[in-house]
């Protein structure tokens, strides 16, 4: 895992890079906003259905929803009562949130998943994300953000849910799958030139996300019950559930690995359009990302 590690460190760096340096005269929210949005609405699809299309659905794969669900559940009610109990700002209480109970389950995960266990763990990654992750998200995690945000309410978060392609891309996957339609060689080699563009494109967005300007001594200290809950509490949680449950061994370790993820990088946009403290997250993402590098080899030297 160090050596997968290292070099998708080496790839966040050449995004971080990017936000100094400022290359071809793009400012770095610029170029990361392009990036994150053909990797959302053309990349991103066809690595899910070209996964899922081929991956092996069954009763693992309710038991990977099932313990997703169960970590961001208690990410979202041990943020909630701590920044309650410290009486927390409402919108810096909304992004810490946010922050703790939502993994980086794709944009990290499926590569590190992919690098440390092989090209099968894609799928874990992917379902565990698209099954779980994103409909809380777009659901529970739309109304804390409405809630603590001084924006106006959105429309309704099933509408919301309803337009993003990856999860189209999933229900075909799954549709696909469960009719054991075969995938046509042709089509197979043209969504595996299009998901190989994911990874790197990702791990560069992520570096250009990372920045430090929220940098306050009392932001600081507010951030530890979130790398509490993301890279501790979250992954011990949802490994006792997971062994309980009867998951394979080896799919445990990725789903293990996955709840194990830093702060998603996309809570950004969230904290955005609903006004709550976005420096306050983008510091929560870059200091969990950093210490990631050093929990999820613990992690997985744990689980092997």
């Amino acid at each position: 895992m160090i050596d997968a590690l290292i070099q998708m460190a080496a790839l966040i760096g050449c995004g971080v890079l990017w936000r100094f340096l400022t290359p071809l005269v793009v400012a770095p929210a610029t170029g990361r906003q392009v990036i994150t949005s053909v990797v959302y609405v053309l990349f991103l699809p066809a690595l899910v259905l070209d996964v899922l299309w081929q991956a092996p659905l069954g009763v693992d794969s309710a038991r990977i929803a099932l313990l997703a669900g169960a970590g961001v559940a208690a990410g979202l009610l041990l943020s909630g009562m701590v920044y309650r109990l410290l009486r927390t700002p409402p919108a810096l209480a909304g992004a810490l949130i946010l922050a703790a109970a939502f993994p980086n389950a794709t944009y990290l995960g499926l590569p590190v998943l992919e690098a440390t266990l092989g090209t099968w763990a894609r799928s874990v990654a992917i379902q565990y994300d698209l099954f779980a992750c994103t409909p809380l998200l777009l659901t529970v995690g739309v109304l804390v953000a409405s809630r603590h945000g001084t924006a106006p309410a959105a429309g309704n978060p099933l509408k919301t849910l309803l337009a993003v392609p990856p999860l189209w891309a999933a229900s075909l996957g799954v549709v696909l799958n469960i009719f054991d339609v075969p995938l046509p060689d042709g089509l197979h080699r043209w969504l595996g030139m299009l998901g190989g563009a994911v990874v790197p494109l990702m791990l560069l967005a992520l570096g250009m996300g990372l920045h430090w300007s929220a940098m306050r001594r009392s932001t600081l200290i507010l951030l530890l019950p979130v790398i509490v809950i993301q890279l501790a509490i979250m992954p011990a949680l949802v490994w006792w559930l997971g062994a309980g449950v009867g998951l394979d061994p080896a799919w445990l370790v990725a789903v293990v690995l996955e709840a194990a993820m830093p702060s998603m990088v996309l809570g950004v946009v969230f904290c955005d359009r609903y006004q709550l403290d976005t420096g306050a997250y983008a510091m929560a993402v870059t200091i969990s990302t950093l210490l990631s590098f050093i929990s999820l080899p613990l992690w997985f030297g744990l689980l092997a």
